[in-house]
């Protein structure tokens, strides 16, 4: 089969598109024919050689896919997709390819209302907000910070979030993405370019915000820290802003606030399978009744791997980026 395979760490000009050898699914496994494969930050940086797959996991970058099941191993567990189901699956590895394995419980039905191609972006992200979501136990009526709130995490986290009835404030990079952002259901959109912290304290009469999801580090954990309301809590999802920062203990513990940090890729495959439950029971419906709207899609062939990176290395991306495979 074909793959994008990465010759060695570095930039887009890395990744080959490769003959390798089609993987067959093992006990509880099954293989998809993809037909789309979602790209993500955290592919990149496995590309630049700092975020290697878990053991026993292919070195093929990819997260996500959907596609059409073809062969099933071994031991399936109850209720899982037999050979010519459409589903979207959730990966440690493996995507970027016209074949992927997957445990049977990390698939999904495609929602009624997507085609593959729409459905290829949509797993990851979903299941990485709802899983955070619950970790920090949002509530209605508060406040959260949703950083990056035009790219793939925050296209969806902003109306998901609004569907919880939550305030969203988010940061952007623009004020045509700041626009976007509003559409999507943030109150407030922030430029990251200026003085966003300013912005959260006067969005918030100084108060500041009860809850933040945040995509980029260490650069902005103080800033983070000081924008958190007594009893904050702070989930960690990206690392795009590094991974060592200076913490003021005090200043948190005066705020009985909670920082936390999650990897959706490191997770045991029983907490991945009932996450993936959890996305199909409550972010499918309001998909196909219209409720959340797809975030925009923007797509490259296979063949193509490079120049989706580039497009999402550089920010001016908005949604999601997802590579096609014929």
């Amino acid at each position: 089969m074909k793959a994008i395979t990465v010759e060695a760490p570095g930039g887009p000009e890395q990744l080959r598109f490769s003959d390798v050898e089609t993987p067959d699914p093992g006990p509880g496994e099954v293989r998809v024919r993809v037909t789309a494969a979602g790209v993500n930050r955290a592919d990149l940086l496995q590309r630049q050689g700092y975020y290697p797959p878990p053991a026993g996991i292919s070195q093929i970058l990819g997260l996500e896919v959907a596609g059409v099941v073809d062969a099933v191993g071994s031991d399936q567990p109850s209720g899982s997709p037999v050979v010519g189901d459409q589903v979207v699956a959730l990966l440690a590895g493996g995507g970027y390819a016209q074949y992927a394995v997957a445990p049977a419980g990390q698939c999904a039905p495609v929602p009624t209302t997507m085609n593959l191609k729409q459905a290829a972006g949509i797993m990851e992200t979903a299941a990485t907000v709802v899983s955070n979501f619950d970790h920090i136990g949002v509530r209605p009526g508060e406040t959260i910070l949703i950083h990056g709130g035009t790219g793939g995490i925050g296209s969806f986290a902003i109306p998901y979030a609004k569907h919880l009835w939550l305030r969203v404030i988010t940061t952007v990079g623009s004020a045509e993405k700041a626009e976007l952002a509003r559409d999507a259901g943030a109150e407030v959109a922030l430029d990251y370019h200026q003085d966003w912290e300013q912005g959260v304290r006067s969005a918030t009469d100084g108060a500041g915000v009860d809850a933040i999801l945040d995509i980029i580090g260490a650069k902005y954990l103080e800033a983070n820290v000081r924008c958190l309301a007594r009893g904050g809590r702070m989930t960690v999802i990206g690392l795009q802003g590094g991974t060592k920062a200076t913490l003021d203990i005090g200043r948190l513990l005066s705020k009985a606030a909670t920082i936390t940090a999650t990897s959706l890729r490191f997770r045991p495959l029983a907490e991945k399978a009932a996450i993936v439950r959890q996305v199909q029971a409550r972010v499918w419906p309001l998909f196909e009744s219209g409720a959340i709207p797809l975030a925009p899609l923007t797509t490259f062939r296979l063949d193509q791997a490079a120049e989706a990176h580039d497009l999402l290395a550089s920010g001016r991306s908005f949604g999601k980026i997802v590579l096609t495979v014929d």
